[in-house]
């Protein structure tokens, strides 16, 4: 019976860096972020946003994620909108991966929202990546070359680290990264004894 991870951790946090180490340490992962993005590509999604937040969103039938994310991440309804189209898909398309590689004893789901949309009590064990709140602005702004208010807006519509961290199996403090890929390969060592238990 393959055990499934649940990855997360607010944005900036690093989560798909440790995502990145599972990987290298031979575990499946399923990011979550990356498969929405092709999800919202297809002709029933993009029918539904449309459908939801109007066709102005649209340059031909190519969705404009900054303008959409600007509407979401400002207004609550809007993102529990969103969230209601895209996250069943992902979820129909997780399990169909889930039985691609169903020969795997433990698998990662990486997912910034995993308690925001409720899918945490899908998996078995969930592991939340935290980081202080000032690396996790910086680290953002230079990744999407965005200002501070938009991180901060992003930070405000999810869960606080203490929210995540109360509800999580395991936690990986990711200040120095080769520490927190030392934390991720003992909790993974954990889960293989634990796993060879069952």
């Amino acid at each position: 019976m393959t055990r499934i991870i649940g990855l997360t951790g607010g944005i900036g946090s690093g989560k798909t860096t440790i995502a990145n180490h599972f990987k290298t340490l031979g575990i499946p992962v399923y990011i979550a972020d990356d498969e929405a993005r092709k999800i919202m590509q297809t002709s029933v999604v993009i029918d539904a946003i449309k459908k939801t937040f109007g066709e102005t969103l649209f340059e031909g039938e190519v969705l404009n994620r900054d303008k959409l994310a600007q509407i979401v991440f400002n207004d609550p309804e809007k993102l529990q909108q969103l969230n209601e189209i895209v996250h069943p898909a992902v979820k129909r398309h997780f399990k169909q991966w889930l039985l691609e590689h169903k020969a795997f004893p433990i698998v990662v789901y990486e997912a910034a929202i995993l308690f925001e949309s409720g899918s945490y009590k899908d998996f078995d064990v969930i592991i939340t990546v935290t980081a202080p709140v000032e690396s996790r602005i910086q680290r953002v702004m230079t990744r999407d070359k965005t200002s501070r208010e938009q991180v901060l807006g992003r930070i405000n519509s999810q869960w606080t680290d203490e929210q995540r961290v109360s509800k999580s199996d395991y936690v990986i403090e990711n200040i120095e990264i080769e520490n927190a890929k030392r934390d991720t390969e003992n909790i993974l060592k954990i889960l293989r004894i634990k796993q060879n238990e069952y």
